[in-house]
């Protein structure tokens, strides 16, 4: 997700070293230390802070007070448009977390804190394409509503290109890519799941590294399907365990009688 405290996000030679030292952290699963490094006085940084706070409760199901906190700063501290749609955005993500991991249920604000981001960001709003997957993310896993989830996530997938935005066009890739494995589109699926995964071994996302290689594990046949789920696995402990919902998902499937 782009950010304009400082110069890039931290992912090519020439960006604002800090935003360099908040990628680094923030990749190998050290949200906090990447917060810790940003000072929350006007609204671009705070909103910073409070996107890595709410994207360490997706990955761990920890630190939701704190997230709570930072969230809170951001928006006092927003004053246009694009701010207080940006802060709604990530309201929206929290809860939505919250719901998905069965913390505690938060659809309806879920819905409503995107709802008002869609209202306050115009159409092509830097934050636009991230609230367009996360309205995918919702319509997916909340909704269940498969149509209106690949409508979302191709908006997004075109605004995260316009914007020249990787790591989110390897969000839209994944879960595009795991619409189609759904719908048995195999190699449609495959070619997604690998395109993520170039994206985020380019980018050394190591905590988004392994959820894609567990995804395209689901695509392909043995022996390739073990080796991948076995990288991914050695990623998986390598971060100690994060993120969380992806154990079930690398589990050794059951001994038949």
């Amino acid at each position: 997700m782009a950010h304009t405290a400082m110069s890039g996000t931290g992912t090519t030679a020439g960006d604002d070293p800090l935003q360099t030292a908040v990628w680094r952290l923030r990749s190998r699963a050290c949200w906090a230390d990447a917060a810790a490094l940003l000072q929350p006085r006007t609204a671009a940084p705070a909103l910073q802070r409070a996107s890595l706070l709410v994207e360490r409760c997706l990955y761990t199901e920890q630190g939701w007070a704190e997230a709570e906190d930072a969230l809170r700063t951001a928006e006092a501290l927003a004053q246009s448009d694009d701010e207080r749609g940006a802060a709604a955005c990530e309201r929206g993500q929290l809860a939505y977390a919250a719901t998905l991991l069965n913390v505690r249920d938060r659809a309806d604000e879920a819905r409503a804190a995107l709802g008002r981001a869609a209202a306050l960001l115009a159409p092509g709003a830097p934050g636009r394409a991230l609230l367009d997957f996360r309205r995918g993310l919702l319509a997916e896993n909340l909704a269940h509503s498969p149509q209106s989830a690949r409508a979302a996530y191709r908006r997004a997938h075109a605004g995260a290109t316009a914007q020249d935005d990787p790591l989110l066009l390897s969000c839209t890739w994944r879960h595009l890519a795991g619409l189609a494995l759904r719908e048995g589109e195999l190699a449609e699926a495959r070619h997604g799941f690998a395109e993520s995964l170039r994206i985020r071994e380019e980018l050394g996302y190591l905590v988004g590294t392994a959820p894609a290689l567990a995804s395209l594990a689901d695509a392909e046949v043995e022996p390739e399907a073990s080796r991948l789920r076995a990288e991914a696995g050695r990623l998986f402990r390598l971060l100690g365990g994060v993120p969380t919902w992806l154990a079930g998902q690398l589990a050794p499937p059951a001994a038949t009688a």
